[in-house]
């Protein structure tokens, strides 16, 4: 007997970023290309969501804007107390490149058309959760560096690596 709702869940939908291994959902392939989105079988979804965990220093994006508005969380990598955040990020806003320092649990919200990137993560103690939530179906870029799209790569994870990845605890 097939299930009336089945379809609507995507089991372990982890895929390769370009950095670390991302959770991610959409309504439509990417506008920067033909990508592959694993939540693009849900036509016309109304947000893009990509949600990953930062182990170590590292520089996320380039300057770019959107046409859409854009939520960053920043989030402290234990689930029984996000606000145990073991990193120092730094977010650069506006095109004068606003300097922002993120040492805590925050959201940051990028209105439709504000530059805004590169991301630091200049120190990493523990790991941190970082994720994006755009308002739109997919994502693009409308403004600055439209050469870096996120993501590079949208492969799935094989059932071995996923074994693997969740062998690493």
């Amino acid at each position: 007997m097939e299930n009336k709702y089945g379809s609507y869940i995507i089991r372990e939908p982890i895929v390769k970023g370009r950095l670390w291994p991302e959770v991610h959902i959409c309504g439509a392939k990417h506008l920067n290309g033909d990508e592959y989105c694993p939540g693009s079988n849900f036509a016309n979804f109304p947000n893009e969501v990509t949600l990953f965990t930062v182990s170590q220093p590292s520089v996320m994006s380039a300057k770019h804007a959107h046409e859409y508005d854009e939520l960053l969380y920043f989030l402290g990598g234990n689930p029984l107390n996000f606000f145990d955040f073991g990193a120092e990020a730094e977010i650069l806003l506006g095109e004068e490149d606003e300097r922002h320092v993120v040492n805590t649990t925050a959201i940051i919200y990028v209105p439709k058309g504000l530059m805004h990137c590169p991301i630091y993560f200049h120190k990493v103690t523990r790991p941190v959760m970082f994720m994006h939530i755009c308002a739109s179906t997919g994502y693009s870029r409308s403004q600055g560096d439209l050469t870096t799209g996120h993501p590079v790569n949208r492969e799935k994870y094989t059932p071995e690596e996923i074994i693997r990845l969740k062998s690493k605890g």
